[in-house]
């Protein structure tokens, strides 16, 4: 039997959907920025071994779609006895993409800081985790935050994909609706404004971040 679909009824279920996105973009960056923050260590580390480990990490989940990453995570883990919801799957996955994309991002912040810091720590007897703490690491912030912010609107897109798994996010929340209501282009345009509405504002955040601390510098 046919079930009739108000517009209320349209925007109260992707109300429900977006929000499962932006808890799933909100578990991936803050998941991601810590094992990102790792991998940065890693990467610039003196040890040759991790820097390699860390380069391969890093090309591995930059240079494979996101949609196969997820694929590997949820398949794979169910064919080694693992079971796994799509939420779950969909968190890890995000997570191991974000980290790596915002490894690579601090890493071209903490080489922008100029040769000069690390000659004038280095000329007042600081240990290198001393340079890096005092020094070094407050400086690459300030310079990071602009592209972190940035990226952030990559993720909340990211999310989209995690529908194809069978998480009910507001791409999964949308297309189900088409298919119940018959009406896609009403659906999709409500989906459309809804990654939209979810994005514009940190998109203009970043630009206004990305100006104060150029005229701070």
């Amino acid at each position: 039997m046919f079930t009739q679909f108000s517009t209320w009824d349209i925007v109260r279920n992707l109300l429900e959907g977006g929000k499962w996105t932006l808890a799933l973009t909100l578990i991936a960056f803050v998941l991601g920025g810590i094992a990102g923050l790792l991998v940065l260590f890693a990467r610039i580390a003196g040890s040759r071994l991790l820097q390699t480990a860390s380069k391969a990490y890093i090309e591995v989940f930059q240079g494979t779609p996101l949609l196969m990453q997820l694929f590997i995570v949820f398949f794979g883990l169910s064919l080694a006895g693992v079971d796994v919801s799509p939420w779950v799957a969909a968190a890890i996955g995000l997570t191991l993409f974000t980290s790596a994309y915002l490894a690579e991002i601090w890493r071209g912040c903490v080489e922008s800081v100029s040769k000069g810091q690390w000659e004038a720590s280095a000329s007042l007897a600081m240990r290198y985790t001393e340079q890096m703490r005092y020094v070094i690491l407050p400086q690459a912030l300030r310079i990071a935050i602009p592209p972190t912010v940035g990226f952030s609107v990559q993720v909340v897109k990211g999310t989209a994909v995690a529908s194809i798994i069978g998480f009910a996010e507001l791409t999964k929340t949308g297309s189900m609706l088409a298919n119940a209501t018959f009406q896609p282009f009403m659906v999709f345009g409500f989906v459309a404004l809804g990654y939209f509405f979810l994005c514009y504002p940190l998109s203009l955040y970043a630009k206004h971040l990305e100006r104060k601390f150029h005229v701070a510098r």
